[in-house]
C-alpha cells in the first residue's frame, strides 16, 4: 500500500513558538506529514519562523505552498541544500511540463528556454554565453561608471535636503542605471524599467499586471538584441546578438537570459541593497564597526547577504528523475524539492551564532547566490553594487540615520524579494 501525505493542521506555518517535535511529528505510522507554508508577510528582516522551526527539527519536510498542485520536499540545511542544488539526479528541465506547488500563481520567466529551467548540457552552454559580460575585465569598466551614477544620484539628494527617500534617490535609479549600462539598454527606454521589474517580482496580488510586464520587456529586448546584431557593440546585448549570429543559443535565449539580468538587478539589487543599508542603521555597533574599518567593507556585504532573509518563501524547485537521499529522507522519482538558502545560512553547525550580525564572521561560504550549476551569474555585479553604495554613503554622510523609528518604516508585501517601500534618512 502507498503511503499517503497527512495534513498537520497549525503544525509550522509561520506562527513563532508553535508546538512541535521534529521527526516524530512528521510521521504518522507510514503516513508523511505535510507543513502548510501559507508565506505571511514579514515586518522589517523578522526572520520567517517556519524555516528557522524545519531547521532545527525536520531539516528535510514536505511542504505544501499556497498555489499550485500537489506537495514538495523542502531541504533547509546547509549541506542539504548544497547538495539538492548540485545534484544531478535534481533536474530543473524536469519541470518545465510540470505543474508543482508554488508560492506565485504562475512562473515568473517563461519556462521554455529559460535559464532558471535549463540543466547542463545546455545550462553551461548559456551560462558560459553571459558570462562574457562579467567578466573582472568588464567589472573593472563598470566601476568607475557606477560609481559617478552614485555620486551623481547623492549629489541630487543634497539639493532635495532632508529628510530623503533613498529608495527613490539611490536605491532605486542606481541599480537600474547600472544593469542598463551592461546590458546597453537606451536612455529612453530605462524610465520604465524598474516599473516592469517590480510588476514581475511581485506577482501575488496583480498576476495579469506580471504577465504584460513580462511581455512588455521581451518586446524591448527583442529590439534592443536586434539592434546589436546590425550594431555590435560592448555590453551584454552585443555578447548575446554574437552568440545568437553565431549559433550558440536561440532568441529565445537571448531574450531569457537579458531578462533575468535585468530584473534581478534592477530588483532584487534594489531591494537588497536598501536592506543592508538599514541593517547597518539599525545595528549601531556593527555601523561603528564598518566606520573604524572601511576596508571591512567587502566582507561586510557578505555578512550582510548572509544574515539578511532578502526573499519570501524559497525560488525554483527541482524534480527528482531518480530515487536518492537528502539528509536521510528518501526522495522518489518524480518527486519536488525546494532548498531555503535563507534557511542555510542561519544554520548552526556552519554559522556560529547564526542569528546575529557580525562584521567580523570573516570569510564565508553563503548561499545567497545559491550553489551549483545554477548559482548565480551576476554575483560578481551585485556585490560591486552594494560596496558602491554602502562605501559612498558611509563617507559621504558621517551622521547618516533613520528619518524615522524603524517601527515607522514600511515595508512592501505580497512579493518575492522583501524590502522596505521608503527608507527615509537623515544626515
Amino acid at each position: 500500500m502507498t503511503s499517503q501525505p497527512q495534513t498537520v493542521p497549525g503544525a509550522l506555518t509561520g506562527a513563532a513558538g508553535c508546538p512541535f517535535t521534529g521527526a516524530a511529528a512528521r510521521r504518522d505510522g507510514q503516513r508523511e506529514a505535510v507543513h502548510e507554508w501559507t508565506l505571511e508577510d514579514f515586518q522589517a528582516l523578522e526572520f520567517d519562523p517556519f524555516l528557522t522551526g524545519l531547521l532545527r527539527h525536520e531539516p528535510v519536510a514536505r511542504i505544501r505552498l499556497p498555489f499550485g498542485e500537489g506537495t514538495a520536499w523542502l531541504t533547509t540545511r546547509y549541506e542539504d541544500v548544497k547538495q539538492a542544488s548540485a545534484d544531478p539526479r535534481l533536474s530543473r528541465t524536469a519541470l518545465v511540463d510540470r505543474e508543482v506547488t508554488s508560492g506565485s500563481p504562475h512562473a515568473i520567466a517563461a519556462k521554455h528556454a529559460a535559464l532558471n529551467y535549463a540543466d547542463p548540457p545546455r545550462l553551461t552552454v548559456m551560462r558560459g554565453v553571459v558570462a562574457r559580460a562579467f567578466t573582472g575585465r568588464s567589472m573593472r569598466r563598470l566601476r568607475p561608471m557606477a560609481q559617478r551614477t552614485a555620486d551623481r544620484l547623492l549629489d541630487e539628494m543634497e539639493r532635495h535636503g532632508p529628510p530623503a527617500d533613498l529608495m527613490a534617490h539611490l536605491h532605486g535609479p542606481f541599480p537600474l542605471s547600472v544593469v542598463c549600462d551592461l546590458l546597453g539598454v537606451p536612455q529612453d527606454e530605462r524610465a520604465r524599467m524598474t516599473s516592469w521589474a517590480d510588476v514581475i517580482m511581485t506577482p501575488r496580488p496583480a498576476p495579469n499586471r506580471s504577465k504584460e510586464a513580462q511581455r512588455t520587456v521581451r518586446e524591448v529586448l527583442v529590439a534592443l538584441i536586434g539592434r546589436r546584431r546590425d550594431e555590435p557593440a560592448d555590453d551584454l546585448a552585443g555578447v548575446l546578438a554574437a552568440a545568437l549570429e553565431g549559433g550558440e543559443i536561440t532568441e529565445d535565449e537571448a531574450v531569457s537570459l537579458a531578462t533575468a539580468i535585468l530584473v534581478s538587478g534592477a530588483h532584487a539589487v534594489r531591494n537588497n541593497s536598501a536592506n543592508m543599508v538599514y541593517a547597518l542603521l539599525t545595528h549601531p555597533e556593527q555601523l561603528a564597526r564598518l566606520r573604524d574599518a572601511p576596508g571591512l567593507l567587502p566582507q561586510a556585504v557578505d555578512e550582510l547577504l548572509r544574515w539578511i532573509p532578502h526573499r519570501n518563501g524559497v525560488g525554483i524547485p527541482r524534480i527528482a528523475v531518480e530515487d536518492l537521499e537528502i539528509g536521510g529522507v528518501r526522495i522518489r522519482r518524480g518527486e519536488a524539492v525546494y532548498s531555503s538558502y535563507l534557511a542555510a545560512n542561519r544554520d548552526p553547525a556552519v554559522f556560529g551564532a547564526p542569528d546575529v550580525l557580525d562584521l567580523d564572521r570573516g570569510p564565508m561560504a553563503h548561499l545567497s547566490f545559491g550553489y551549483g550549476p545554477h548559482h548565480c551569474v551576476g554575483s560578481m555585479l551585485a556585490r560591486m553594487e552594494s560596496e558602491i553604495m554602502i562605501g559612498t554613503l558611509l563617507e559621504r554622510y558621517p551622521r547618516l540615520a533613520l528619518a524615522v523609528p524603524p517601527d515607522a518604516m514600511t515595508w512592501q508585501r505580497g512579493g518575492l524579494i522583501r524590502g522596505p517601500e521608503t527608507l527615509p534618512v537623515s544626515w
